[in-house]
Parts: structure tokens; C-alpha cells; sequence
């Protein structure tokens, strides 16, 4: 079990550390290319910022889901399930107004 927290929390951060290096210095570099091949330049840093926050949602989720396995809740997929549709919505948002799509 403690393994399995242990990832969690390790992934978790590694999500937080990604979306904050979009969110803060707006490191478009780490997405794929065609994520942001229809983003003017002007919009990148708004962009990035947008995708960084839904990443570290996500990152967030998985934190919280690794806290709550190590107190054996029951409940232990409320974060990871909220982070993971708030993070893809927010993502969705940016991607749809900044790239026209996910993949175009």
C-alpha cells in the first residue's frame, strides 16, 4: 500500500511540476506540436497558462487520492475523479479557443 501512495504522491507532483512550469514561465515546448501548432504567439502565454492549471488539477487530484488511500478512505477516488474533470475541462477550454481543437 505504501508503494502505491508513494507513486501516486510521485506522479502527482510530476503533474504540479509540469503545469507549473506552463502556468509560470509558459514552457510550450513540453506539450506536442500539434497541441499548439494554430496558437498565435501572442496567445501562448495565456495558453500555457490555461493548460498548466488543468495539469496541475490533475497533478492535485492524484496528491489528494494518495492522501486518502494512506488513511484507507473509502473514498480515495472523490480528488482523483474531480481533479481529473475539472483539469480536462479547463484543458478543453484553452485548447478549443487557442488551437481550435485537440488535434488539428
Amino acid at each position: 500500500m505504501l508503494i502505491g501512495v508513494i507513486i501516486e504522491a510521485a506522479v502527482g507532483v510530476l503533474c504540479i511540476a509540469l503545469g507549473y512550469q506552463l502556468y509560470k514561465e509558459h514552457k510550450v515546448s513540453i506539450l506536442h506540436d500539434y497541441h499548439y501548432k494554430n496558437v498565435k504567439e501572442e496567445d501562448i502565454p495565456d495558453y500555457t497558462k490555461q493548460i498548466g492549471l488543468g495539469l496541475s488539477l490533475i497533478g492535485a487530484g492524484i496528491c489528494l487520492t494518495g492522501v486518502l488511500d494512506l488513511f484507507r478512505s473509502s473514498f480515495w477516488w472523490l480528488p482523483m475523479l474531480a481533479g481529473f474533470v475539472l483539469g480536462i475541462i479547463v484543458m478543453h477550454k484553452a485548447q478549443k479557443r487557442y488551437n481550435g481543437s485537440w488535434f488539428s
